[in-house]
């Protein structure tokens, strides 16, 4: 960077040696990363190279001063462009890479950096092709193998944007070294409507099968750090927030598509008359330019508002934070994941890995139906999960809750149990209530696996207790017919998954079963999803390897 020189004459003139003097605080700021600083300087520069080739060019022009003047230009630009993007300015940076380009069209540095900053806009062929026209430049056989290396993680990456093709084993199976995988954005076969939860919410366009991928999102802005304990973690958070709503402010004024697409977003007032926004609004592949003036400011208040109602955290129930995230907390914004609605019977988990969100099905989930996630722990009561529903603002109204609700009201077994439950029963005759309760209540199929998630805590204690079991055992069903019918109806959870190793591993003294490994191998691709495709990879995270 900053390696290519300016090629000016020693001139006395004083416009010569202004534009010298200029010249050499510019690189000079650039090498030092002084972003902001160099771009005022190379404004300078530009601004005044640009009258000189006007000067030049009057009654008695030197071809060879206007060329030596349009080769310094052009550089200028392309280093302004780059100092631009590394601040994340990207419009900016493009226009400026434009302007190079008009000047000479196969400017190698000018194409290198352009290509850089349409693959962070995830515009994998246009980046390809700035690639491929910067080989055409005579400094591109020096730099064959840096080019070959852009080029390749192009195409790698509009394959999987186009595919959905993503696998994470080989980076789990080194145990998370090096940097986070770099990762395409993607969005599979979903549409947003409106939501009979709450709002507008994304719907499957297409069966999908259980680890399917479905989306897969950069965020506009994450802000991570490690919090401590009381009154020292509270103050971490609120500066993680303050800085991460200034991240947000300078990604919406820098860039008019991210103002749009982040302006499309609910602030939790008239969710019933929300416009219903295309799907393509955020594709990446849509032009950024084309969402009005970049530097137009969205309202402050109103996005506050908006991150209140759509930031996620990357600790929530329905997340599972993989590599160097995962010692950290982390709040940022993933524009088409904010319209993922809650429920307490949910289909979709997600993965956070570097700055990305993976979305995928935790269950199989039909054409028409709503993708969801868990805001709170679903393996809860009744009760429990709406206390945690109000503390989210809303009234949760889902079909399980709408199922439990009635059997809570019409049943007074139900409410003695719950009050049992307070008091601190025997889990062993707990779970023996609700087992023989179901057979006087008539609850079957599907219902079965709602009021065993509601207790989950209690079947939990018994599967994890030799004494228990010993008791209880043969009067309750098996843990493997309890976890999959849990895991039918609420989705894979990592505690699922835990009970039907452990419960493999003691039944089988220490030795993996086929047939089990098989259902437990299933239960991970629903929380890890189907981008961890190598068993080996999946078992690593299963801990059985």
């Amino acid at each position: 960077m900053g390696g290519e020189q300016f090629e000016l004459e020693e001139d006395r003139d004083g416009p010569l040696e202004l534009l010298q003097s200029l010249r050499s605080k510019a690189t000079e700021l650039l090498l030092r990363e002084e972003w902001e600083e160099s771009i005022k300087v190379y404004t300078e520069f530009i601004d005044l190279s640009r009258r000189q080739v006007s000067c030049t060019g009057g009654s008695d022009p030197d071809p060879d001063s206007i060329a030596k003047l349009r080769r310094s230009l052009c550089l200028a630009l392309c280093n302004r462009a780059e100092a631009r993007a590394r601040l994340r300015d990207f419009l900016e940076a493009m226009r400026d890479c434009d302007q190079a380009l008009e000047i000479e069209k196969t400017h190698f540095k000018t194409l290198l950096c352009k290509g850089k900053v349409l693959l962070g806009l995830s515009k994998y062929s246009l980046a390809l092709e700035c690639f491929k026209t910067a080989l055409l430049d005579p400094q591109a056989s020096d730099n064959l193998e840096t080019v070959t290396v852009y080029m390749e993680k192009c195409k790698k990456l509009e394959f999987q944007a186009k595919t959905g093709a993503f696998d994470l084993s080989d980076w789990i199976l080194s145990g998370f070294r090096g940097r986070c995988p770099e990762l395409a954005e993607f969005i599979g076969s979903i549409e947003i409507k409106k939501s009979e939860f709450s709002g507008r919410g994304l719907f499957a366009t297409k069966n999908i099968v259980a680890g399917t991928l479905i989306l897969v999102a950069k965020a506009v802005a994450i802000e991570r750090g490690i919090l401590g304990n009381g009154e020292s973690g509270e103050k971490a958070q609120l500066i993680m927030w303050k800085n991460f709503v200034e991240e947000v402010t300078e990604s919406v004024r820098k860039c008019g598509r991210t103002r749009c697409v982040v302006s499309a977003l609910s602030t939790g007032q008239d969710e019933d008359n929300l416009e219903i926004p295309e799907i393509s609004l955020f594709r990446p592949d849509e032009a950024f330019e084309t969402c009005g003036d970049s530097k137009q400011s969205l309202d402050t208040e109103k996005l506050l508002s908006i991150l209140d109602v759509n930031s996620l955290v990357e600790d929530a129930v329905s997340a599972k934070v993989m590599g160097r995230n995962k010692e950290y907390y982390g709040v940022g914004l993933w524009t088409l994941t904010s319209f993922i609605n809650h429920s307490c019977i949910p289909n979709a988990r997600r993965l956070h890995v570097g700055d990305y969100v993976i979305v995928h099905a935790s269950r199989d989930i039909k054409a028409g139906e709503e993708i969801s996630f868990a805001y709170f722990d679903v393996l809860s009561p009744l009760e429990k999960r709406k206390e945690m529903a109000e503390s989210w603002g809303f009234c949760c109204g889902c079909s399980r809750c709408k199922f439990e609700s009635l059997l809570y009201v019409t049943n007074q077994e139900i409410r003695e149990l719950e009050m049992g439950l307070e008091r601190g029963v025997d889990a062993g005759n707990a779970v023996y209530m609700v087992e023989e309760g179901m057979k006087r209540w008539k609850v079957k199929g599907k219902d079965k696996g709602l009021l065993r998630a509601s207790y989950w805590g209690v079947y939990d204690e018994i599967y994890n207790s030799e004494r228990l079991m010993k008791r209880w055992g043969k009067k309750i069903p098996s843990m493997e017919v309890v976890v999959d019918s849990v895991s039918d109806v609420v989705g894979s959870d990592e505690r699922l998954m835990k009970m039907a190793v452990e419960g493999m591993m003691k039944k089988n003294g220490g030795c993996s079963n086929i047939v089990e490994m098989e259902k437990i191998l299933k239960l991970g691709k629903g929380v890890y999803g189907k981008v961890v495709s190598k068993k080996k990879a999946m078992k690593t995270l299963l801990g059985l390897e």
